[in-house]
């Protein structure tokens, strides 16, 4: 995988806005997503395979218990697709990983967490026509009918209303991008969507044709806080990014931490 370490703000948007020109259109686009992580060590590793390593079938329980449990906020919700999309929005453990069409969003995500500011954080850049090359035909021929590269929950619902839908379609392991309803106000103000595999043991990254995918912008820990303190000027903060009360004293809490004296040295001392 392409790495770029990044050494502070300006060399940040020249790694993200690499390649965005597009001569066709005369217009400033890509087809990337990212995904933003406070340690650079961590992987594109689900949730799921995080938590539940010991016996991946729990995957089933989870959401059963997650759906029966909830039932007095979920029970407008139809689609099995939505509801897997909401448990990931609120932190159940799932095959899926969060992605932003965003970059500064994903920058967030990777200098959010303040205890790791000792530690370099990362984001992922996938580009999504590289990894469409890896789907079944039938899936290929869905986006290619709707003129698009990313699945709709409608799309997904056309294909079935679970997991073993997809491996129905194909025995070989392969990975989807799909957009959730805006159901709750972080979804549409992450701008979000997510990635899932069929095979929940299988690391998007891992798939056959996906080797020229991905690439990763590393960012050292000594400038997360400079990226982190030049985010809350453009307004991309804990207040946008987790709507209400519980987002607004997350970004309290850390725009009035000491956190310049204990990751930066005064001048004369560096």
């Amino acid at each position: 995988m392409q790495e770029i370490v990044i050494h502070g703000w300006d060399e940040l948007q020249s790694a993200i806005f690499e390649g965005v020109w597009d001569a066709d259109i005369l217009r400033y686009r890509n087809n990337c997503v990212y995904r933003g992580m406070s340690d650079q060590a961590w992987g594109l590793v689900p949730s799921l395979n995080r938590v539940c390593a010991h016996d991946m079938s729990l995957e089933k329980q989870m959401l059963r218990s997650f759906k029966k449990y909830g039932y007095a906020d979920l029970q407008q919700v139809t689609s099995f697709w939505q509801l897997l999309a909401m448990a990931q929005q609120f932190g159940l453990p799932t095959r899926l990983l969060d992605w932003t069409y965003s970059p500064l969003v994903a920058a967030h995500f990777a200098t959010e967490d303040q205890d790791a500011y000792d530690r370099d954080g990362v984001i992922f850049c996938a580009h999504i026509d590289r990894i469409n090359r890896q789907l079944p035909l039938r899936m290929a021929d869905m986006l290619t009918a709707e003129r698009g590269n990313i699945f709709t929950m409608e799309m997904l619902d056309r294909v079935g209303d679970g997991f073993d839908a997809l491996t129905q379609i194909s025995s070989i392991p392969f990975a989807l991008f799909f957009e959730p309803a805006s159901a709750v106000n972080r979804i549409a103000n992450q701008y979000a969507l997510f990635s899932v595999c069929s095979d929940p043991a299988v690391a998007i990254n891992d798939l056959p044709g996906t080797e020229t995918a991905f690439r990763r912008i590393v960012i050292p820990a000594e400038v997360k806080l400079e990226i982190r303190d030049k985010l809350d000027y453009i307004n991309i903060s804990e207040r946008m990014i987790y709507p209400g009360l519980d987002g607004i004293c997350k970004w309290i809490t850390r725009r009035y931490a000491a956190l310049g004296p204990k990751y930066h040295k005064p001048k004369g001392d560096q």
